[in-house]
């Protein structure tokens, strides 16, 4: 215990040291993302620390997130809705409803050559009719106003419902690809969640009616003040003075900090859930289906069902933390979304920290989201002095100065390297 104190208590000096040596602003803007990615880290621990199941689409289920944002918190666009927002449910309810009549006819046919005309006819009909309604709504939406909204708008909620929302959506998505990719091999998993994953982001790109694809979904409502209105509150200026601070810079620092404790309090409600059902008899039997699922079966669980289980709830924290994440940028930016950031990085973390223990990977998520910010700063100036005796225009100066944009991935890589060899079950390995 005291060695995971000692490990936590340094990681909060290297925030502290960033706060004084550069800016608490920095630091604490550091520090959001950091809450964010432990909840995050949280999640793939869930599905890979307690149930082996390697989960390589993370990505998606943050963007699924980020999309439940938009969905639940901006205004509706009446004009779109109008043009053609009946249709276009109409159009997906179709869609659906062929799905399951596919599905039906499948179980409900005898095996043989009717069976598969019958399927493929309702695919068939089924989807020349989705595209006869579906096309001409989705162009009549994305005609409105274009350049700023030409998509249908939300439900203009409160943005923290997005949260909870953000991590069904996910849960959605986790059962539909859970039902159909748990049956496979773990290294087929992870390629067909990475998939799945690009497809979600293909789709959030593309389909403007749904959340303007690329053109993003900016001026997210946000559940704390704006750093303006504080700063012509004279209550707030008074305030600002008293601490030797100018109102623009407290300004910034008050909204980061309520900020901070949203996302602690989500952190921390889900740190406490978690334990308790890691050291229920459900944890140990999770624990015992990733030991050993023949076993487990032969003990009479229902491996399948229990992956599924876990899958769902991993990706609806994961879902969660892209609704965080969104709230805090206060935009919605599909190409933003990529795998070296949203699963490679989280990854990293969940290892380093060490998988299957949920304090572990709060500490691998803020370890790693500082150095994943940090080392490129540090690097430069390190690289600046390495090369102050060589002269100017050199060419090997001027190429290493140009590799310091690399060393993110360098310095991930021997993090990575120096835990596995010298702690392989991470900093806080599992109990």
């Amino acid at each position: 215990m005291n060695r995971n104190l000692l490990l936590f208590a340094g990681v909060a000096l290297l925030y502290i040291l960033t706060g004084f040596l550069q800016s608490w602003n920095t630091a604490l803007a550091i520090f959001n993302m950091g809450l964010i990615s432990a909840v995050m880290a949280l999640g793939v621990n869930i599905q890979w620390g307690y149930a082996g199941l390697f989960n390589v689409g993370i990505m998606g289920f943050a963007a699924l997130g980020g999309l439940a944002t938009v969905l639940v918190a901006m205004p509706p666009i009446p004009e779109a809705w109008s043009a053609g927002g009946v249709r276009i449910l109409t159009a997906l309810a179709m869609g659906a409803g062929t799905i399951g009549a596919a599905v039906l006819a499948f179980r409900r046919m005898a095996a043989g050559r009717a069976r598969t005309l019958a399927v493929l006819a309702i695919f068939g009909l089924g989807y020349i009719v989705y595209r006869a309604l579906f096309d001409p709504a989705r162009d009549a939406i994305e005609a409105v106003n274009p350049a700023l909204t030409g998509y249908l708008g939300g439900a203009n909620l409160p943005i923290l419902l997005a949260w909870p929302a953000g991590g069904l959506l996910a849960a959605g998505a986790a059962w539909l690809i859970g039902k159909t990719a748990l049956g496979l091999r773990s290294d087929y998993l992870a390629i067909a969640t990475l998939g799945i994953a690009e497809i979600i982001i293909a789709v959030m790109k593309n389909e403007d009616w749904l959340a303007r694809g690329v053109k993003n979904v900016a001026g997210l409502p946000r559940p704390v003040p704006y750093e303006v209105d504080l700063q012509e509150s004279a209550a707030f200026v008074d305030r600002a003075a008293w601490w030797g601070l100018d109102p623009a810079t407290a300004s910034t620092i008050w909204v980061k900090l309520l900020y901070a404790g949203l996302f602690a309090t989500v952190l921390l409600l889900l740190i406490w859930l978690t334990q308790m059902a890691l050291n229920s008899p459900w944890g140990r039997m999770m624990r015992a289906i990733r030991d050993n699922e023949v076993a487990a079966e032969a003990m009479g669980k229902d491996v399948t069902r229990r992956h599924l289980q876990i899958f769902i709830i991993g990706s609806a924290i994961c879902g969660m933390a892209g609704a965080m994440m969104t709230t805090l940028d206060g935009q919605l930016t599909p190409g933003t979304y990529q795998p070296l950031r949203f699963t490679f990085l989280i990854w990293v973390m969940v290892i380093v920290g060490g998988s299957g223990n949920n304090w572990g990977s709060v500490l691998g998520g803020f370890l790693i989201w500082w150095l994943w910010i940090e080392v490129e700063p540090i690097g430069g100036a390190i690289m600046n002095v390495i090369t102050l005796p060589l002269t100017d225009g050199s060419g090997l100066k001027e190429h290493l100065l140009d590799s310091v944009q690399h060393i993110r991935l360098l310095t991930m890589g021997v993090v990575l390297l120096l835990v596995l060899r010298f702690s392989p079950r991470g900093l806080i390995p599992e109990r």
